[in-house]
């Protein structure tokens, strides 16, 4: 089914107008639980209950409270957030062109597609060619559901993504997290060997390999027991544990044989394959 759009406007460069259209990159598919009664498998309903009286309180009687100190509070309306709200723009605003590199992963949020609406056309794949031969990414500003958000703006297989990002205040620096050894160096020896190792695991990116098996056995569960089938649960496995310290040079040095016998492996089946066929022909 055909995607709508959720945002509709422009994006901004200099005095350059493109009219776009966003719509969301990415559908998240998580499995939503309800809370039943046990007895009768009807669906429970949630309440707001004040503590104070017992008695249920209707959303009329709802406010929005800014915790200060333990039970003390600031009560802010909704008018006064609205008036606090960016001002409603239409307008993905390109403020600067960095390298990509230069973003830290670690400020992304979630992907959108910008579409050209039909009068934007031309100005957007001209967009689009000059961030492909610049390898450059447009970082911008704009309003969404009264929400300011910071974004970066680049070209994937001839589209614009919208990427939108993190404020810097919002990113804990590393320097802030306990336990990081900062300090501590690697031994030579187990440093080149750790590098052979990933040189040997190292392979091009199939996003297609990668599946959300929790996710698929929870299915799996749900479509039996549909059908009526016994979900029989299987024995816990007591996992033993581990002696003391790891040798870290003898477990390199055993994944590194592990992984060249691993791309050995269909080498040698693929040999033995056409070794077979030619054996047949002759």
């Amino acid at each position: 089914m055909a995607s709508r759009s959720i945002w509709t406007g422009s994006i901004t460069f200099g005095l350059v107008n493109i009219p776009v259209k966003l719509f969301v990159a990415v559908r998240e598919k998580n499995i939503q639980f309800h809370m039943l009664h046990d007895q009768d498998h009807v669906r429970l309903q949630r309440k707001m209950i004040c503590p104070a009286d017992g008695k249920e309180v209707h959303s009329e009687h709802v406010v929005k409270g800014y915790e200060l100190s333990p039970g003390q509070y600031v009560v802010v309306r909704e008018a006064e957030l609205e008036a606090a709200a960016p001002k409603k723009s239409k307008t993905i605003e390109i403020e600067d062109f960095v390298d990509l590199g230069q973003i830290d992963p670690v400020y992304f949020d979630r992907p959108y597609y910008v579409v050209p609406q039909e009068q934007g056309v031309k100005a957007y794949r001209l967009l689009v060619e000059s961030m492909e031969k610049s390898k450059k990414v447009g970082v911008a500003r704009f309003v969404m559901r009264n929400k300011e958000y910071l974004c970066a703006l680049r070209p994937q297989e001839g589209a614009l993504v919208l990427e939108t990002m993190h404020f810097n205040d919002e990113v804990i620096p590393v320097d802030q997290v306990d336990g990081v050894p900062h300090k501590a160096k690697s031994d030579e020896r187990e440093l080149k060997m750790a590098s052979q190792l990933i040189e040997s695991l190292s392979t091009k990116f199939k996003p297609e390999k990668y599946h959300d098996t929790y996710r698929e056995a929870v299915q799996e569960i749900i479509e039996k027991k549909a059908e009526g089938e016994k979900i029989v649960t299987p024995p816990d496995v007591e996992v033993k544990k581990k002696g003391g310290a790891t040798n870290l040079m003898a477990a390199l040095e055993a994944s590194l044989a592990k992984a060249k016998g691993s791309a050995r492996a269909p080498a040698a089946a693929h040999t033995a394959a056409r070794t077979t066929r030619r054996r047949r022909s002759a």
